[in-house]
């Protein structure tokens, strides 16, 4: 990926580190909206690893709150600055679906649009990354994060999505973005077995020659697999994250960067 013209190998994989602009996300311990208590926690995940911190500032957790576009810009650029100041050179990911919000976030310090929607949600978005010039990550999901609940119905699970990432790529390599990063969306439009069988099949993305993003940290595919919290679903979430890895995932996005890089360091020794 080009991160403020610096290339950043993607051979050896990744992590992301998930920073929450908000009160209600799914795991409580993701939320920071105190600026010194975000600070300390970017501050630990860049010492533990990370190689992006992904800024959100629109919860998408099954039925969370609407919030208006100018909320999510108000939490989002404030705690990016912040960031971008303390840590300069730290590169960070906004996670919106909004084309302003992603674009002001930019302004501020970002270097990554990363999209929950697909660009289904704003049709401003993927002309806007064009002009912005930044890496995009295309999410697949159906619907609303208010809805998506109810969005799981698919002819062929795989080929369904393989065929919705062929379509926006399309679009994007024609407006001139080619720094694209394919995330299938677990939990989002899918149910718990539907989201393992993407796990199973994850290798089958591999042929569009794109980067792969896996999001899997403490979702309910985790703790609800195991009937447990997500508070205790680390140990699950890093059980999977290695079948990603194994299956090609390049990017894991995860709450705790440390156990990431750890599995990341051990799968490199296993496989390099």
């Amino acid at each position: 990926m080009n991160l403020r013209g610096n290339l950043v190998s993607l051979d050896r994989p990744l992590v992301m580190g998930i920073l929450n602009i908000t009160p209600d996300s799914f795991y409580a311990e993701s939320r920071h909206q105190a600026t010194s208590g975000l600070l300390k926690k970017a501050g630990e995940m860049l010492s533990d690893g990370a190689a992006i911190l992904d800024i959100g500032g629109y919860s998408s957790r099954p039925g969370a709150d609407h919030i208006s576009e100018e909320e999510e810009t108000h939490r989002v650029t404030e705690a990016i600055a912040s960031i971008h100041r303390e840590f300069p050179e730290a590169y960070i990911s906004i996670d919106t679906f909004r084309a302003a919000v992603a674009a002001r976030a930019v302004a501020a310090g970002a270097c990554i649009v990363n999209d929950i929607s697909g660009g289904s949600l704003d049709p401003q978005m993927f002309s806007t990354v064009a002009e912005l010039g930044v890496p995009y990550i295309l999410m697949h999901m159906k619907g609303t994060p208010q809805n998506m609940i109810r969005q799981t119905d698919y002819e062929h699970l795989i080929t369904d999505i393989y065929s919705y990432f062929s379509e926006k790529v399309g679009k994007l390599n024609h407006l001139g973005v080619s720094d694209i990063v394919l995330d299938p969306g677990f939990g989002f439009s899918k149910t718990r077995e539907q989201s393992y069988e993407v796990l199973r099949n994850l290798g089958y993305f591999k042929s569009m020659k794109l980067p792969l993003l896996a999001g899997i940290s403490r979702k309910s595919m985790i703790y609800k697999e195991l009937g447990i919290t997500p508070e205790a679903a680390l140990n699950g979430t890093t059980a999977l994250n290695m079948i990603a890895l194994t299956n090609g995932a390049s990017l894991l996005r995860v709450h705790d960067v440390k156990p990431a890089v750890e599995a990341i360091q051990l799968f490199k020794a296993t496989y390099s």
